[in-house]
Order: structure tokens, then C-alpha cells, then sequence
């Protein structure tokens, strides 16, 4: 049976996708080509890192009050200097938690994206 072996991307729409794609370039270092976004090496990501692929309730709260479809989960290495920056470009912070495998904070980018940050708990 063939299977899934990785997240191969995420695609999504935008009012002004150039313009969204200069945002993110510039509060949170994500170097973009437009039209065709960002690609991330899997050797980029830290060490005990991982891809998830999680299904929600439809009546989950966790995406936030804008009744989008998904959220988007990007990994950084600095949570607090990430939020610091989206926060200074513009973006609502909406909150920041610590767990056992990492730590977590969310805003709503310019298109009113709910946006998940996660700084993973490095092992060792």
C-alpha cells in the first residue's frame, strides 16, 4: 500500500499573497519567492522536531474566533523574539504557553491568519 511519508507543503489563499509573503519575510525571516512561497529544508529543523498532521473538531476553539479552516504550525528558535517581531509588524499576539516538548505562542497575521509558533524543547 502506498503511504504518506512527509507534509509536502501548505497552501492557502490571500487578498495580496506578494505583499503577505514581504510580511512574513520581514517579522519572521521567511525567505519567500513569489509566486511560489517558501521552502524549508528538513535539515533545518532542530533536533526531536516533527511534522504534525492532526485533525480538530469542527467546533474546536483552537484556531481562534475567525472560523478559518486550519492553522498553520511554523517552528522557530527564538518564541519570545518571534513574537516580538510579528507584535512590532502589526500582528495581534493572542497568547504563549510551556509544555514538556516545547513552547507555544500564536497571532493573527495581516490576511487575519491565526498563526501557531512553536519553539520545540530541544533534547538533552
Amino acid at each position: 500500500m502506498a503511504k504518506v511519508l512527509s507534509m509536502g507543503g501548505v497552501f492557502f489563499r490571500s487578498r495580496d499573497p506578494e505583499s503577505l509573503g514581504n510580511w512574513y519575510r520581514r517579522w519572521l525571516g521567511v525567505e519567500n519567492e513569489h509566486p511560489h512561497g517558501a521552502s524549508f529544508q528538513v535539515t533545518a529543523m532542530p533536533p526531536g522536531g516533527v511534522t504534525v498532521w492532526s485533525p480538530f473538531p469542527s467546533e474546536t476553539e483552537y484556531f481562534g474566533p475567525s472560523g478559518q479552516q486550519f492553522m498553520v504550525n511554523l517552528v522557530v528558535d527564538d518564541l519570545d523574539g518571534a513574537l516580538e517581531q510579528v507584535r512590532s509588524g502589526g500582528a495581534e499576539v493572542a497568547g504563549r504557553e510551556d509544555h514538556d516538548y516545547g513552547s507555544f505562542g500564536w497571532f493573527v497575521d495581516p490576511d487575519g491568519n491565526r498563526v501557531e509558533l512553536w519553539q520545540p524543547k530541544l533534547p538533552g
